[in-house]
This record gives C-alpha cells, structure tokens and sequence, in this order.
C-alpha cells in the first residue's frame, strides 16, 4: 500500500481522530514534553500505533513545509470517485452544498478551500484530475484537519461530472468577473455547487457554459480580483447565512 506523510499538529491530530487506521508511525521532535505532545503520546499507546523521538532535521528531511515538531506516516487515503459524489447527492437529507475547483494548482489555495468548505457545510470538493492541485502534505497542513473531513473528488472529465450533477438536481453556481448579477443575488438554499476558476484564468470556457448561473462578488476598492482562496470564502459564507436563515 502506498504511504504518505502528514504534518503539523492540526492535520496529525485529525488524522488521528477521524481515520486512525492510516496510521504507520508518528515522529516527533526530541525535547518536547508538554501536555499536548502527552495527549497525542497516550492516544497512540492506546491505539497501537509506533511513534518515536526524533532531531529536528530528520523531520525536516522527510516532509517540505513547516511541521511544527510532528510528522505522521500515514497509508494514501482512499480516492472518491464520481459514483461516489453521486451517491452522496442522492443520499444526502438535507439539499447538497458542493464546491467545484477548476484548475486551482497552487496547494495552498487547495488547502485553504478545503478549510473553508468544512468550516461552512460543503459536503465535497471536486477537482480535475489533470491541472490541479493534489492533496499534498502542504495541502493537507494549510487545511489543517479539513483533508480528512472533506471528501475530495478527483475527476477525469469535470464537464462531464457537472452534467451528471446537473441530471441530479443540483444547480451550478459559477464565479466570474463579467457576471452581472453578485453572490448575493443567487439562490444558495436548494442542492447547489459553487464553481471557482483557477487562480488568474478563471473558469474554463467549457466549464463557464455548464453553469446555470454566473455571479460576481462587487470590488469597491483598486484591485479587481481576489484570491481563489478568499473569493470561495466569500461566496461560501453567503450559502451558509442563506441556510441559516
């Protein structure tokens, strides 16, 4: 089975909490003795899982980002696939809220994107295969824990994939500059999937064409743009007050 490596308390102690089977092995950084490291010590004791005390720069060696004293070996996590997404839309008891990424390549915008969405009820995250960012062990740190609490969807043909949710009853919010109408002037109540473009291009001109609506989020200031990671909180935190409300 192929293995891959988590890093940073928040993501290791999701990964504990919510799929502790993926565990292999824990490392942590020598000389620390606090309550935290204790807690995570006793939880893997208890689940069986090795752990060991390591330098510094052997934990450096093994990951690229900034671990904060812990790195965890953990199994790949298992890949959801279309049928997957679908079961969960058509099985859902409450109307669907998805979040469609198209072509979002940096790791850090995939991470961010992904906290956000657990933080505000999306249900999955959707992605071509190709051109996109992966759940890389930077990705999973800046979600901190939200890799392992929102299913992420890789496709081959996100065209495809959109018209099958389509089929399912579920309407296509897309974000793009041009659009007349603003995020508050959509409808995020019913089965909905926000659709965001990459980071400077924008949605794709096929992607654009799937959309049942365009919406843009007003700019007031110099700028005429947000980051991917920022516009999607943006328009997910409007889906989440008109749900509330």
């Amino acid at each position: 089975m192929a293995e891959e490596f988590v890093f940073g308390w928040h993501a290791v102690e999701s990964v504990i909490k919510q799929e502790p089977l993926r565990l292999q092995e824990v490392l942590l950084q020598t000389g620390r003795r606090d309550k935290r490291v204790q807690s995570i010590l006793t939880t893997l004791d208890e689940l069986g899982v090795s752990w060991q005390e390591v330098h510094r720069r052997e934990l450096d060696g093994r990951v690229g980002g900034v671990h904060q004293g812990i790195v965890a070996r953990v199994s790949e996590s298992r890949e959801w696939s279309e049928a997957d997404l679908l079961a969960l839309v058509e099985g859902s008891a409450k109307p669907p809220l998805l979040l469609v990424l198209d072509g979002v390549t940096d790791p850090h915008n995939l991470g961010a994107c992904l906290r956000t969405a657990d933080a505000t009820g999306v249900q999955a995250v959707i992605v071509p295969k190709d051109k996109s960012a992966s759940l890389s062990p930077v990705a999973r740190k800046v979600a901190c824990g939200a890799a392992e609490t929102v299913p992420l969807v890789r496709v081959t043909n996100l065209a495809r994939c959109l018209r099958s949710l389509q089929d399912a009853g579920v309407w296509l919010v897309g974000a793009a500059g041009e659009a007349k109408a603003t995020v508050y002037q959509a409808d995020f109540t019913g089965p909905v999937a926000l659709v965001m473009g990459a980071e400077g291009k924008g949605m794709r001109r096929l992607t654009r064409e799937h959309c049942d609506q365009l919406i843009h989020i007003p700019m007031l200031g110099s700028v005429d743009s947000l980051n991917v990671s920022v516009a999607t909180g943006v328009c997910l935190y409007e889906a989440l007050r008109q749900r509330l409300a």
